[in-house]
């Protein structure tokens, strides 16, 4: 899997979508979880989510570019 794929497992499509959650009994306040998805499975990972009473939000997701060959 590449850094910009779906997190769902044996997905190979594009990310469009950060599912960012925590599990309040071992992480404190300030750490974030999150995986990628793409239209098909983002409504799966927050689900996955959010049925563990999980904090959980989702948001757009934009691949940062590297400005490799750019003059």
């Amino acid at each position: 899997m590449n850094d910009t794929e779906c997190s769902r497992a044996g997905c190979r499509a594009s990310a469009r979508w950060r599912v960012v959650w925590r599990n309040p009994r071992i992480h404190t306040a300030d750490r974030r979880k999150v995986w990628l998805a793409c239209d098909d499975h983002v409504a799966y990972l927050r689900e996955f989510v959010a049925t563990r009473d999980f904090p959980v939000t989702v948001e757009p997701f934009v691949a940062a570019t590297s400005g490799a060959g750019e003059s």
